[in-house]
């Protein structure tokens, strides 16, 4: 499509740019806090895979141990987690630990909206036809998946038996699901309600406004509700 090749690039360029330029004192203020807390990291990269399944580095604030993927889940964060340090627990909260993925934006490696990119481990984790197809767009900083899977970390922690297992039968799928269903819909509106709805469920996390701004989304599997 002319607005996801061309449009959507540009749209993505201006706005990771204008957002360096507005965010910059409070990364600074950011920058600082994790310097000295913790365990001294300010940046966190790590291999996700992006556009056509190519791996790419992702840029977060550094909010768990540094050792945290060899440690208790591995790649599953679940709620309280002990891994995440204190400050991280506040930056994960209000998704400000995801800001310095504008960089990726600025390089091309993402977009502001999209799939969220998965680790390879998670990625293997859905549905083969949905590998062949869920980056055929490039991975975005927030998307349709982002919104209603604000809560993931608590329904992995609620989950019976094998965490691994329960995001591989339940998450995963559906996860897949909706970011197809962004693919088929893309478009300037579509992705201007996906910000807003960003924005909307970080102060109201409890909503499903999303169900009734995309009325023809994929339902959302019971073990899920």
């Amino acid at each position: 499509m002319f607005y996801s090749k061309f449009i959507k690039r540009g749209i993505d360029i201006l706005l990771a740019f204008i957002a360096c330029v507005i965010l910059s004192p409070f990364f600074i203020v950011i920058f600082l806090v994790l310097l000295f807390t913790g365990e001294h990291e300010v940046f966190y990269l790590q291999k996700r895979v992006g556009y056509k399944n190519s791996m790419f580095d992702i840029w977060k604030f550094a909010t768990m141990l540094k050792n945290s993927p060899n440690m208790g889940n591995g790649s599953l964060t679940v709620r309280n987690d002990p891994r995440v340090l204190p400050f991280g627990r506040f930056l994960r909260k209000t998704k400000i630990n995801e800001l310095p993925q504008i960089f990726n934006v600025l390089n091309g490696t993402m977009a502001l909206v999209g799939p969220r990119p998965q680790m390879d481990v998670d990625f293997y984790k859905f549905p083969e036809d949905i590998q062949e197809k869920i980056y055929n767009v490039h991975p975005g900083i927030t998307g349709i998946g982002s919104i209603i899977f604000r809560d993931e970390e608590r329904l992995i922690s609620l989950a019976v038996g094998d965490k691994h297992q329960f995001y591989k039968d339940y998450i995963a799928p559906y996860k897949g699901a909706l970011e197809i269903w962004y693919q088929q819909h893309v478009s300037f509106m579509t992705d201007l309600k996906i910000v807003f709805l960003t924005a909307w469920v970080i102060v109201s996390p409890e909503s499903d406004l999303v169900y009734k701004a995309f009325k023809d989304l994929p339902p959302r599997p019971e073990e899920l509700a």
